[in-house]
């Protein structure tokens, strides 16, 4: 594995990957998962800043 140039072929490329720790490879049970995203909704104050942008 050559880390100080890209490869020139889709082999060379192959082997590099396959020099990659296994550990690295692999999705680990124990990696965080990002939190899921918060709902969201329109209150009066949010609408009251777009009211009326129809008329532009």
């Amino acid at each position: 594995m050559n880390t100080l140039t890209e490869p020139d072929s889709l082999a060379e490329l192959i082997d590099d990957c396959a020099g990659i720790p296994a550990e690295l490879r692999a999705p680990q049970a124990s990696a965080p998962r990002p939190p899921a995203p918060r709902g969201w909704s329109v209150d009066d104050a949010c609408h009251a800043q777009v009211v009326g942008l129809e008329d532009y």
